[in-house]
């Protein structure tokens, strides 16, 4: 019987050792998941935590894997993002189950759509909260049939965003922080001077940030020495 964790194709990168902790990257509109498996080491040089890039289900023009078919901005389509959020749960959930690794020992992250699907399943309604979400150059989504959950306690978030995006403008990530800062989230906010992609020196101060959050998760997670 095949197991929800293998409907999504996906790259695995191990941990150096026990692992930690979990860290899930979706990738952005027409790529893979080979597309943000470089930034694993980026994020997490020591190597302290598993590292996973799970492939969208869709195949849309122009090309590649899409998590969801655009709509206005802002508002998935919800005939291709409800599916796909029900499906990326259940996949993210298996995951957990076989690894053995929880959510708050998790951090959830992407770029584009990819940030899009970070928010939902770090603050959707039913969804379990993770230890942390990183959300670059995307928004919260508004989507019919899809409901936020930002009760307290919510997971602390890094946003990144291009000052210069002309895909998805920076008040799209200037708006997500309104809302979760609102809510009474922890957000580490970081704009850069670049259009739509992602700042290097971003990820390498998120580093000590990630292990922080990690550390403050009420999984009980203790860094290695």
């Amino acid at each position: 019987m095949q197991s929800r964790r293998d409907e999504l194709g996906f790259r695995r990168r191990e941990a150096n050792g026990r692992p930690e902790g979990l860290l899930v990257l979706l990738h952005g509109r027409g790529a893979d998941e080979n597309d943000l498996f470089p930034l694993l080491d980026m994020l997490d040089p020591d190597g302290r935590l598993l590292g996973v890039t799970p492939r969208a289900p869709l195949h849309l023009p122009p090309g590649g894997a899409h998590w969801y078919e655009l709509g206005e901005l802002g508002y998935p389509n919800p005939e291709t993002f409800g599916p796909t959020y029900a499906q990326l749960s259940g996949w993210l959930d298996a995951f957990s189950a076989e690894t053995g690794i929880e959510a708050g020992r998790t951090v959830i992250g992407g770029f584009s759509q990819g940030a899009v699907m970070t928010y939902a399943l770090a603050l959707g309604l039913g969804r379990p909260k993770p230890a942390a979400a990183l959300a670059f150059s995307g928004f919260i989504p508004i989507v019919d049939g899809f409901q936020l959950d930002l009760a307290q306690p919510l997971p602390p978030i890094a946003i990144g965003h291009g000052s210069h995006d002309p895909v998805i403008g920076a008040e799209w990530g200037r708006r997500a922080r309104g809302v979760l800062e609102a809510a009474g989230a922890s957000v580490f906010y970081r704009e850069s001077a670049l259009p739509h992609t992602l700042d290097p020196q971003f990820l390498i101060e998120l580093r000590p940030w990630l292990q922080d959050a990690l550390a403050s998760s009420p999984s009980g997670f203790t860094p290695a020495g």
